[in-house]
């Protein structure tokens, strides 16, 4: 969807400006013309305009196939967003279809000046904003770099005598240039405060470069991450009121077409703050309240002192309220609870993508509620956490084993139930295949049936990193010393083609030195002379 212009046209801009070939102070045009075309976006909200248009275009081919499903990694800096979307186009040719995920847990457990905090929402507001910007700065300057490598490659030609074909064939590489940059779906949490704040919040994420924000019914000061207890949501009006304050911010910046995912999380969620006002049957109000556990006010059980009573279904009854003043739901009606969120926020929010947060990763139970929804919304689509917060090997595991024993396939006492069907004793087994083999289709899987438009792991370079570390870690301060760095990481980054490997060129070196030629010339003072040390990874890409 890239609108920058060609080689020729930005050459022709400049060259009717300087038609003597340089400006009055000795800098060509073609060096003019280099940096236009590297720098692929002027400001972050252009960037946040253009990638709203792409999730759209994405929306729409998931719409005619399933089998078009988009996918992210939660990252926590600008480096780990870098260096996923290299890999994926090393790999694929293309980033298409491939975002970044930026996680509010991520933020306030790595990201705030605060130390680690859980997922709380107690981290900065400014530092959702500023991880965006840094993606973003991030992910430009891959740009920045890989095209500045192009240029060297034309100068190098023409200097060479090549002929036209061959430079023709550099430029359209150029012109053809695929950015580094994806859209984000940056998470808001429950929008840190009213939906005044709300607003104020999003319109910054959005000056940042998000072209997608995520936004979840718990109650902003009793937040939680999605897969602990305790959870708390809010009425679906003031939800509602949060998606349109999201989509005020979209409109007043001049995104359009920004998306907004609706997350609930009321499947796992047992308690609500507040009782909200019904004026008649079957609306929002009513329609959330249905679901309080209650008890029936009699003369043997009378309203005491301080009692909150109401209407419903004929008698009066009191809900049932905790010590801590929050009133909890019925047992077993959370997947009652989300359809009827999901469908709320869909049809009155204005939300263009749902997020469901469960405590396992079943197709089976994701899709029968997208059913129920997709009756009264026949596109709704879904944004999925892949979450790390699932134990994969054991869920996927212990479905097998009792779909198997329902089948008659097995006997209950041919795989043990439980936390021991983790052992690793099992993993060469038809069971363990079978499971392996679900967990590889099972992005297929959700996105064919339950309807999930973008399956994305939340944490992943989180515990990449801790992983990474301990590896290391053992190996280095242990028997292998230098083996260990250079068996696991260098040579891998040598033989898979990682252009990290010469850390000096992906952190700019490169593009420093072709900068001060090109403003001092034969005075430049350059780093990657025949003394740098990057000269022994030169047949690396």
């Amino acid at each position: 969807m890239n609108t920058r212009p060609t080689y020729a046209e930005t050459r022709a801009q400049v060259l009717a400006r300087y038609p003597s070939g340089a400006t009055s102070n000795g800098i060509h045009v073609d060096h003019i013309v280099q940096l236009k075309l590297q720098n692929t976006y002027k400001t972050h909200l252009d960037i946040a305009r253009e990638m709203a248009g792409v999730m759209r275009a994405d929306m729409a081919a998931y719409d005619e196939d399933s089998a078009n499903f988009t996918q992210s990694l939660g990252c926590w800096s600008g480096f780990h967003a870098q260096q996923m979307i290299k890999s994926v186009k090393r790999m694929r040719g293309t980033a298409k279809g491939t975002y970044v995920y930026l996680s509010g847990w991520m933020v306030a457990g790595l990201r705030n000046t605060w130390g680690h905090l859980p997922d709380q929402s107690m981290h900065e507001k400014t530092a959702v904003a500023d991880l965006i910007e840094e993606i973003y700065v991030s992910l430009r300057q891959a740009d920045e770099v890989a095209l500045n490598d192009l240029f060297r490659e034309l100068k190098a030609a023409r200097e060479a005598g090549a002929g036209q074909e061959a430079i023709d064939e550099i430029i359209y590489r150029i012109d053809t240039f695929e950015t580094h940059v994806v859209p984000i779906i940056a998470d808001i949490d429950a929008g840190f405060g009213n939906e005044h704040a709300t607003y104020l919040l999003a319109k910054e994420l959005i000056k940042a470069g998000a072209c997608c924000l995520q936004i979840e019914n718990q109650v902003s000061d009793a937040k939680q991450c999605g897969h602990q207890d305790g959870k708390v949501t809010v009425p679906r009006e003031d939800f509602i009121t949060k998606l349109r304050a999201v989509r005020m911010a979209f409109e007043e910046m001049g995104i359009d077409n920004g998306v907004i995912v609706a997350r609930t999380d009321s499947l796992g969620a047992g308690l609500t703050q507040k009782v909200p006002v019904s004026r008649e049957a079957g609306d929002l109000a009513s329609e959330y309240i249905k679901w309080l556990e209650t008890e029936e006010i009699t003369p043997a059980a009378p309203l005491r002192e301080g009692e909150l009573a109401i209407q419903m279904g004929g008698k009066l009854v009191r809900p049932v309220r905790m010590p801590n003043g929050l009133y909890k739901f019925q047992e077993n009606t959370g997947k009652q609870r989300v359809v009827e969120d999901c469908i709320a926020s869909l049809t009155e929010g204005g939300a263009d993508l749902l997020w469901i947060e469960t405590a396992t990763p079943n197709v089976d139970e994701i899709a029968s509620m997208v059913n129920e929804i997709r009756e009264v919304v026949p596109n709704a689509k879904l944004t999925y956490n892949n979450s790390p917060s699932f134990n994969w090997t054991l869920n996927l595991r212990k479905q097998v084993r009792e779909q198997w024993i329902a089948e008659g396939r097995i006997a209950e006492g041919d795989y043990p139930e439980g936390t021991a069907l983790m052992s690793a004793e099992f993993d060469a087994t038809e069971l363990g295949r079978e499971a392996d083999a679900r967990l590889e289709r099972f992005q297929y899987d959700i996105s064919a049936r339950a309807g999930v438009f973008h399956n994305l792991i939340t944490l992943p370079t989180f515990h990449l990193t801790a992983k990474g570390m301990d590896e290391l870690s053992r190996g280095y301060f242990g028997k292998e010393k230098m083996a260990a760095y250079v068996t696991s990481i260098q040579r891998e980054e040598i033989r898979r083609g990682v252009s990290a490997v010469k850390h000096q060129h992906e952190v700019g070196s490169d593009l420093g030195d072709t900068f001060k030629e090109m403003v001092a010339g034969e005075r430049a003072l350059k780093a990657g002379g025949a003394h740098n040390t990057m000269n022994q990874f030169e047949a690396v890409s």
